[in-house]
Formats: structure tokens, C-alpha cells, sequence
């Protein structure tokens, strides 16, 4: 398997409708761990996860993994903030993308059952996975994305929506699967949860990005005015 990362930005940027959304964005994601992506609303953390996947092209400067395209989209996975729900049971849609890619059904299927008991759907199998729970669904979403073995996790705002005791089974699945290897890139507005998880902190506001570095050092004293005032729980505009 060629390695993905790093990965580099080179003054990559996001526009839509002749609007700057992101950028240009200068970094590097590499190493080991959790990178949490925070700013404020509009800062552009979508757009940036977005851009890193594929599923924005940027309008200016590079984004480039270090395996070829093909094989770059084929080592990461990509968790949306609102989960997207086939009219499947919740065993095959967590079996889909094996199916896909040539599995046969009874070899993705079975894949599937030790993917939900990974993540605790195990008693959910057979239920319609339009009809499960909002953390159950993101619990789906996650297992669906890791069936294939990404090296790279992507997450928009996984648990913008969930109670108190499925953002934390949700960050138990995320630290376990960081433990086995996996590269996660996620956003978040709790800054509760990003002390938690993250080894390191990439900062934007206005659809720039302020600050990467280590998580202990952005929280302890960031560098830039706009991380200072947004830790303080100042409005950054």
C-alpha cells in the first residue's frame, strides 16, 4: 500500500458564486494522531475538509497526497455532519461500499457484522437505517467509512447533533480507531471535545487559516489575536 500522507496545500482556495470561501491555504498534514479543524461559523472548516477530499476542487494553488490521485481517493473516507441514510437495512449499508468495489455480498456482509460490533450497532443489523437513533446513524456512518481501512478519516462535525452519551461513545470509537492507526481529520465547534481528542489544532477564521500546531500549545497560548479572542469566547468576525 503507497502512503498517503503527507499531504500539502499549496495555495489552495474555495470559491463559489465568485465568493472566497477558503484560502489560499498553505499547510502540511502528516504523522499520526488527530487533527481537530476550529474557528468560527463561516470560517471555512467545511470548505478545507471538503477541498482535502475531493469533493471541492481548488480554484487556485494545489492540493496534493503523496499517492497518486486514484489511489489517494481510494485510502480515505469522508463523514459527513448529517449522514446519509440508503433505504437499506443498517447491515447492508454498512456492507455497500465492499459490495461496490466487487465484494461479493455474503464476504461484505459478513465484513459488515464485525464493522457494527466495532462500533456497538451489533443489535441494529436488521433495522431499516432511516428508522435508527441520530447517534446510531453517525455509529453507521463512521463503521461504513472504516470498512474499507482508509488511512485517512475525514469528519465534519460528527456529533453536532447528539447527546451527551453518544458524543461520547462517539469520541470512545474515534480514539480507538486513532490508537489502531488511522489518520483523523475532523471539525468541530466544542471546544470541549476538541482539548479532548485533538494531538493537533489547525485554526481559520475568515477563510484563512491562523494557526496549526500542536493541540497543548494552541490551547495553552496561541499565537494569533483571532485564536486568543475565540478561546476567550469573543465574537470573531
Amino acid at each position: 500500500m503507497v502512503a498517503l500522507l503527507p499531504l500539502k496545500l499549496t495555495g489552495a482556495s474555495v470559491k463559489r458564486r465568485g465568493q472566497r470561501l477558503l484560502g489560499p491555504v498553505d499547510l502540511t498534514l502528516d504523522g499520526h494522531g488527530i487533527t481537530t479543524v476550529i474557528g468560527p461559523n463561516g470560517a471555512g472548516k467545511t470548505s478545507l475538509l471538503r477541498l482535502i477530499h475531493g469533493l471541492e476542487r481548488s480554484r487556485e494553488g494545489t492540493v496534493r497526497w503523496s499517492a497518486p490521485e486514484q489511489e489517494a481517493r481510494q485510502a480515505q473516507a469522508f463523514v459527513f455532519q448529517t449522514p446519509i441514510m440508503m433505504r437499506r437495512s443498517v447491515l447492508d449499508c454498512i456492507a455497500y461500499p465492499l459490495v461496490l468495489h466487487g465484494v461479493p455480498k455474503a464476504k461484505a456482509r459478513e465484513q459488515a457484522r464485525e464493522a457494527a460490533a466495532d462500533v456497538g450497532l451489533s443489535d441494529a443489523l436488521d433495522l431499516p437505517a432511516q428508522q435508527i437513533s441520530g447517534g446510531e446513524k453517525q455509529k453507521l456512518a463512521i463503521a461504513r467509512a472504516l470498512i474499507g481501512s482508509p488511512q485517512v478519516l475525514l469528519l465534519d462535525e460528527p456529533t453536532s447533533n447528539l447527546d451527551g452519551r453518544a458524543t461520547r461513545e462517539i469520541e470512545e470509537i474515534l480514539l480507538r480507531v486513532r490508537d489502531e492507526g488511522t489518520r483523523i481529520l475532523m471539525s468541530t465547534h466544542d471546544m470541549g471535545q476538541a482539548r479532548r481528542l485533538a494531538n493537533e489544532v489547525i485554526f481559520l477564521a475568515r477563510g484563512a487559516l491562523l494557526e496549526q500546531g500542536p493541540a497543548d500549545r494552541f490551547f495553552d497560548a496561541p499565537n494569533s489575536a483571532e485564536g486568543r479572542a475565540f478561546l476567550d469566547g469573543r465574537i470573531v468576525e
